[in-house]
């Protein structure tokens, strides 16, 4: 079964980091990904650049508006994922609690919804 990990931080405690801690930080979450690897329970992660680079994309009144910035405010963001398989939820949940960047905010675990596309779709194909 597959499991997103949300990675959430608190950009001022990211931002405090000196050049050496944000390193170790990197250092770490790359050989726990790598040990994932090798339990064969990591997908994919990827780490987000600062939610001051981000875009908030809606339909308004059939128009596309875009906003500056996260969707929400909020202390804590979104800063990267991590996409695991595990036999069940409380799996990812053990995995989710030794992601490294969970020092610096939450984990959020939520499983992949598998869509289907409907006969229609795949006779229209």
């Amino acid at each position: 079964m597959k499991f997103l990990c949300m990675v959430f931080v608190d950009e001022a405690k990211l931002d405090a980091l000196s050049a050496a801690e944000s390193q170790a930080l990197d250092d770490i979450s790359l050989a726990y990904d790598a040990t994932l690897r090798h339990q064969g329970r990591f997908l994919a992660a990827q780490a987000l650049q600062s939610v001051s680079t981000a875009a908030t994309v809606r339909v308004r009144d059939g128009q596309v508006v875009v906003t500056d910035g996260p969707f929400a405010e909020a202390r804590e963001q979104v800063g990267g994922f991590i996409l695991i398989d595990a036999s069940d939820r409380e799996e990812a949940i053990q995995v989710a609690a030794r992601i490294p960047a969970i020092q610096l905010g939450g984990i959020e675990v939520r499983p992949i919804k598998e869509l289907v596309a409907s006969a229609d779709l795949l006779c229209s194909l």
